[in-house]
């Protein structure tokens, strides 16, 4: 039997250990970057597999390698072989749970409301479909289990930490994957080439004037009209200042002045999210921003402060690694399991501080278990539900761009040192 086929039946042959995992893991979820319980399971699960395993100092991370053939084996040129990265993120939210399922969660305030439960669950298939076929392996596999993905960067704690040299050379491509309880049908892996994801900012902008009696607004200098101003002002930039194809968004999610009817209070504050989708826009709308609130403030002989505090940067897939992944999912899985997004998600993800050390490609799998996925509940709400039944082509998929990679990555090599030209096929 040919390999492809072997470890499609060893996936499938999995998958009630990872139902059982991933559902283990739902009902003890565990916000941040210290996931003890967590932790120890991915450790338990991993044990005796023969990888190289390395716990987190700062953070309850799991990094292992997995040597390829022989432990320590070089190419032909005396290098060390080469090695990709395989992720998968661990935490919850700070959500209450409101499924009703039979493995909820037991811990009040606490969800798998994103799907990190299934992304931990698929990596350890992986871990253990490459570590009975390590023979196949033209180098070595890092396996990065990261907590704090929910607005704690843990991705770059795990980066400062060494996750990508974890293998001796810093790993030559990297490779993540997120699940979707909505929006996209169950099994259908979807991404794009470029940017596929949205670089985060969080903006406060505390407007600065003078109370008073609001009979007599005359005597005052009035924050709250000058904070709605500033609000409007702010979409005017988005559709004036910011090419449209180059999206921009800003949404204002808290108004806060004042305390009753009949006072002008000293202050207003206002506290925004934004997305861009470059680097160029994510330097230049802070600059605009800015701008654009203290001289509305100024204009009316108020001050406004600025606070902007940069969240994670756009998540960029490589052309190339993008066009690899599609043919590996559709060769595979069938080209009718892949699907080319039309445009960026404005979601965001620490995966990005990987992508942007090293070349890869971040996917989202469809994992609905809805009947009609546009109507099912979203990431992040207390309904979301997440069909197990992807968690073995979810391990495949993971296994099989780790196999190709190396290979592939082994051979321009070997095309490099012989003076040759680079093969064009990727799958």
């Amino acid at each position: 039997m040919a390999l492809p086929d072997r470890l499609r039946d060893d996936a499938a042959a999995l998958q009630d250990d990872l139902v059982r995992l991933r559902r283990a893991i739902h009902r003890h979820p565990e916000i941040g970057l210290d996931l003890p319980q967590t932790q120890r399971a991915v450790l338990d699960e991993l044990a005796g597999l023969g990888l190289e395993i390395t716990p987190g100092r700062s953070l309850s991370s799991v990094t292992a390698v997995l040597r390829g053939g022989k432990p320590g084996a070089t190419t032909p040129d005396g290098e060390p072989a080469p090695a990709v990265l395989l992720r998968a993120d661990m935490d919850a939210l700070p959500i209450t749970e409101t499924t009703g399922l039979d493995y909820a969660s037991k811990v009040g305030g606490a969800m798998h409301a994103c799907g990190h439960d299934l992304h931990t669950a698929m990596l350890v298939g992986a871990a253990r479909l490459l570590g009975a076929h390590r023979d196949a392996l033209a180098g070595d596999v890092v396996f990065m289990f990261q907590p704090g993905e929910e607005g704690w960067n843990g991705a770059a704690r795990m980066i400062d930490e060494g996750v990508l040299d974890a293998a001796g050379p810093r790993v030559s491509s990297a490779y993540g994957m997120h699940v979707r309880s909505y929006g996209t049908p169950s099994g259908l892996f979807r991404s794009r080439p470029g940017p596929l994801m949205a670089a985060t900012a969080q903006l406060g902008v505390t407007v600065h004037g003078a109370g008073g009696h609001a009979s007599m607004p005359h005597l005052t200098r009035d924050p709250v009209t000058v904070a709605a101003e500033i609000v409007t002002s702010l979409q005017t930039l988005v559709t004036r200042r910011f090419d449209v194809f180059d999206p921009v968004v800003v949404t204002v999610g808290s108004i806060h002045a004042g305390t009753t009817s009949n006072i002008v209070p000293d202050t207003a504050e206002i506290k925004a999210t934004v997305r861009t989708f470059s680097a160029a826009n994510q330097t230049r709308l802070r600059a605009e921003v800015t701008r654009l609130c203290q001289h509305i403030a100024e204009a009316y002989g108020l001050t406004a402060k600025i606070e902007y505090v940069e969240g994670y940067p756009v998540t960029v897939n490589d052309k190339q690694e993008y066009e690899f992944v599609r043919t590996v999912v559709s060769d595979v899985l069938g080209a009718e399991r892949f699907d080319q997004l039309a445009s960026p998600v404005s979601a965001a993800e620490d995966f990005s501080e990987v992508l942007n050390a090293v070349p890869g490609c971040y996917l989202i799998l469809g994992a609905s278990a809805a009947d009609d996925p546009a109507k099912a509940p979203s990431n992040h709400s207390p309904r979301a539900v997440f069909d197990d039944r992807v968690l073995a082509d979810g391990a495949l998929i993971h296994s099989e761009l780790a196999i190709r990679a190396l290979r592939r990555h082994a051979a321009q090599r070997s095309v490099a040192i012989s003076g040759g030209s680079t093969p064009g096929k990727i799958g």
